[in-house]
């Protein structure tokens, strides 16, 4: 799998603070509560999740760079595996006009508090078992999503991503390098449940039959 960067501009622009994360409020309840994916974690508290994820444009770029990339024409079919809120697969119908759309996530909050233009072509499931049939996609993306599965559902997640996506996929994942950026990102995460670096990354996409491309998010 190749990697290729879309998503650092968006991650570098957040500040993090992570020891205050990892002290201002009981680092477990803060999981427990975040790992419901409810309201508390979409648009509640910032200790326990996104502190409000509301549409502002800012997957637009990455949106324009994933048309340009895989050569998105109208008619291909798009699907997000974790898609959340859906501002990505929005932004996507309004840089390549004409594709088709399709998310997936395990939050029900996130789904109904999607962007209304795309709500009709999301779906309640698991990334380890998607209602799809095989080859059913020009281009599978999953972003920031799959090192909340354990391992058994890893292992499920990115087998499915090979069966339904007939062409190109493109995942991203959170990863480290060293013992700060791992330090970093225990602070931080609340969800997560695998920890991998790159090479660890490389052994699951292989030993799953992964094709595609891949990008890592750093807790620097």
């Amino acid at each position: 799998m190749a990697h290729i960067d879309f998503l650092s501009p968006i991650h570098r622009a957040t500040k993090r603070d992570y020891l205050g994360r990892v002290n201002e409020f009981p680092k477990a309840e803060a999981a427990k509560i975040a790992k419901r994916f409810d309201r508390e974690y979409w648009d509640g508290d910032r200790r326990v999740g996104y502190g409000g994820y509301h549409y502002d444009g800012r997957w637009r770029a990455v949106a324009d760079q994933l048309v340009e990339h895989y050569r998105l024409a109208p008619g291909d079919r798009v699907l997000d595996v974790g898609c959340g809120k859906a501002f990505l697969l929005y932004d996507l119908t309004q840089a390549c006009p004409g594709i088709e759309v399709a998310g997936i996530d395990i939050s029900e909050y996130a789904l109904g508090s999607a962007k209304e233009e795309v709500r009709g072509h999301l779906r309640l499931a698991s990334a380890a078992e998607l209602p799809f049939g095989d080859d059913s996609f020009d281009l599978v993306i999953s972003i920031n999503t799959l090192h909340n599965l354990h391992c058994y559902d890893l292992d499920r997640a990115l087998r499915e991503v090979e069966r339904v996506g007939r062409r190109d996929k493109y995942l991203v994942v959170e990863s480290y390098r060293n013992e700060e950026e791992k330090a970093n990102l225990l602070y931080w995460q609340l969800t997560c449940e695998s920890f991998c670096t790159p090479e660890e990354w490389a052994w699951w996409f292989e030993s799953c039959g992964c094709t595609g491309d891949h990008s890592f998010i750093y807790f620097e």
